[in-house]
């Protein structure tokens, strides 16, 4: 049996004033509302990446000391093992924008009981294990 490949990812749950930050996607990314976050590079640590991803899709800087992990999604294919870490903070500075517009169109904020429909099947999954209390859950498409 070959060796899976193990693919490390980060996401913001970022609140203000009781709501949830949620980047739009561009049509040819899917045009679904997801999380800020991405991948953890070669010789970063998951907090590094996320502030740094944060900075590059958001516009928006983050303290390590601000960051708490709150969940952990494993995600299973034949070809990889994918865990995600969500950190979430309550405290940025900067202004918010989506900055990589060849991915996302914009940035907006969203109640958790308003959450748009065409959020991505993994965030809505993620949210509600979150708030669940839940630190661990599984997800397969």
């Amino acid at each position: 049996m070959a060796a899976q490949r193990v693919n490390l990812k980060v996401r913001l749950i970022l609140y203000h004033k009781g709501k949830i930050l949620l980047l739009k996607q561009t049509k040819p990314n899917g045009g679904n509302y997801t999380l800020v976050g991405g991948n953890v590079e070669d010789g970063e640590y998951a907090t590094q990446s996320l502030i740094r991803e944060s900075f590059e899709e958001a516009g928006i800087t983050l303290k390590e000391k601000d960051l708490s992990l709150v969940h952990v999604l494993q995600k299973t294919t034949p070809v990889e093992q994918r865990m995600v870490l969500y950190f979430k903070a309550y405290k940025w500075e900067g202004e918010l924008k989506a900055r990589e517009k060849h991915k996302f169109k914009e940035a907006e904020w969203f109640a958790l009981d308003e959450l748009p429909k065409n959020l991505t099947s993994t965030v809505r999954h993620v949210l509600e294990e979150y708030r669940n209390g839940n630190l661990y859950s599984k997800f397969t498409k």
